[in-house]
């Protein structure tokens, strides 16, 4: 069986002649629309109006982005062109303040710049750059997803929220060639339905039994032994084990302690060093006219206002362990 799209970024992000393409995920699974950017402002925007999804991915995504303002001032003045790039690569972080791999990545790809710009043109660099982090976000997903995987036993039936990438994708995959048949509860995930768009849609193109329930569901489900473990993603984890991640994460985390199941956490990479406590995570404020619609659709009244935090923070004390690229780390 082939593989979901989701699992693969360089199916939903890559160039063609000189403009970067972006399969909307605002779209999936109903349609394969592709967003045309031709320079950085462009690739801003559509991070901003989640175009793409997923924190790993949108961090390349903007990396793309800095590499299509280099490539348009080649032939510049080489101090005028780190200026420019410069004002780039901030235009690109600020997009998404929570998640710490955008900023990162960006801050990787000025800085090989700055030690290479004597020898190559700053465009060849963030390709060949890109190029490795691509494989190495690859790398890092399947190994994840395959350490994550030796947590399951037959029967299991597992919660998720959000998209929690594709690690989680490669942990069922895994689950499935141990002859571990495990079933999925995805929550919906309000307003942009990542849940039902991405994520259950992707794990039953796997040929994994797959449950959508809206996110006010979860706890029932949890206290009808319809869930035996969580997993969720995280945008940023802080060293001193606050978790952010799509806002709901808490609410779950809370629920699963209380119902004494356990909570775990795909971490990829592991926790952010720049980052020493929760209290150090912004929290992304989004337009709260997000919430007033559905699908594009009024859902309240003229008069009713809302409020849209992206995302919360789950603290250590409510979470099982974590799953890296390197192993199960076990935190209760």
């Amino acid at each position: 069986m082939e593989e979901p799209l989701l699992i693969d970024l360089e199916r939903n992000v890559f160039l063609e002649g000189d403009d970067l393409i972006i399969v909307d995920r605002r779209k999936l699974p109903h349609e394969i629309f592709p967003v045309r950017c031709a320079n950085h402002e462009e690739v801003a925007r559509a991070i901003e109006d989640m175009a793409i999804q997923g924190a790993g991915d949108i961090a390349v995504t903007a990396g793309f982005g800095l590499y299509l303002e280099a490539r348009k001032l080649r032939h510049g003045n080489r101090k005028n062109i780190f200026e420019r790039l410069t004002e780039a690569a901030e235009r690109l972080k600020a997009t998404r303040p929570t998640g710490f791999h955008l900023a990162a990545l960006v801050d990787r790809i000025m800085s090989k710049v700055r030690e290479g710009e004597a020898e190559k043109p700053a465009d060849e660099i963030i390709l060949a750059y890109l190029k490795k982090v691509l494989e190495r976000q690859r790398a890092v997903s399947k190994e994840t997803g395959r350490h994550a995987a030796t947590l399951l036993a037959r029967g299991d039936r597992i919660l998720t929220h959000c998209f929690a990438g594709p690690a989680l994708l490669y942990m069922l995959r895994f689950a499935r060639e141990q002859d571990k048949e495990v079933k999925v509860i995805c929550t919906e995930t309000r307003p942009y339905l990542q849940g039902a768009r991405l994520t259950a849609w992707s794990v039953s193109q796997l040929g994994v039994d797959t449950t959508l329930i809206t996110d006010n569901m979860a706890a029932y489900a949890m206290s009808r032994a319809m869930v035996g473990k969580v997993f969720t993603a995280a945008d940023r984890i802080a060293l001193d084990g606050t978790v952010a991640n799509k806002v709901g994460t808490l609410q779950l985390a809370l629920s699963a302690r209380h119902f004494r199941i356990p909570f775990y956490i795909l971490a990829y990479g592991g926790p952010d060093r720049r980052t020493p406590t929760g209290a150090d995570i912004p929290i992304e404020m989004r337009d709260p006219r997000e919430v007033l619609t559905f699908c594009g659709i009024p859902i309240s009244g003229k008069d009713v206002k809302a409020f849209y935090p992206a995302f919360d923070l789950t603290p250590r004390e409510l979470i099982t362990g974590i799953i890296t690229a390197q192993g199960v780390e076990i935190w209760e």
